[in-house]
């Protein structure tokens, strides 16, 4: 069985080597010296409190590698919700929960791509997203996938084989407004052609 690479930080030395001492006990996990931080896996970081610091280094952790992180902590602010996840958070754990085989559940989950939240913070989570669909999104005329509905038409319609004629035929469109919506869309996300673009469509699920 090969074993997920592990790196442990910490606010406090003692939550460390407690955190280490149980991860190193576990056949399942390898858990790296601290200079070898950008081969990890799944990064787990404890820490009382979210501080600017811890954020800044999830930032450069996950700029360095596409690693996952596990945070446990005291209380994370709703406003620092979405920027740990952008830093690559997958897993946040209270403290007062996080027991051995917790930390062992959350670490794998994190090396499966998978997410656990608190149930509060999944529901403040939730309204965030909402809230960023219609503020930001919908007020530029985009959806999640950050397409321009009309953008998601076209592409469908490219999937299965049609023309530029036959797309604005189907949409009732011009051939014009057809070409400037593939243009300012081949563009906006640096793809080379139509089949290009539909491998991008497929790939993020939108199609």
């Amino acid at each position: 069985m090969e074993r997920i690479r592990v790196a442990v930080h910490s606010s406090d030395p003692i939550t460390h080597a407690g955190a280490t001492s149980y991860l190193r006990s576990r056949p399942e996990v390898h858990v790296l010296p601290s200079g070898r931080l950008a081969e990890a896996e799944v990064l787990v970081v404890a820490a009382d409190v979210v501080t600017a610091e811890i954020m800044a280094m999830l930032r450069r952790a996950v700029a360095d590698s596409p690693m996952r992180t596990v945070l446990i902590t005291n209380e994370l602010p709703e406003t620092d919700l979405l920027t740990a996840i952008e830093c690559g958070v997958v897993v946040v754990l209270l403290r007062s929960a996080a027991s051995g085989e917790r930390l062992i559940s959350a670490v794998m989950a994190a090396a499966e791509g998978r997410g656990m939240l608190p149930s509060d913070l999944l529901g403040t989570l939730m309204k965030q997203v909402e809230r960023l669909q219609r503020e930001v999104l919908a007020a530029h005329g985009l959806n999640a996938t950050g397409l321009a509905p009309r953008e998601v038409d076209v592409l469908r319609l490219m999937a299965e084989g049609a023309d530029t004629s036959e797309i604005a035929e189907q949409l009732c469109y011009s051939e014009r407004t057809v070409k400037n919506v593939i243009y300012a869309l081949m563009n906006r996300l640096n793809l080379k052609n139509r089949p290009h673009a539909v491998a991008y469509a497929m790939r993020a699920g939108i199609i």
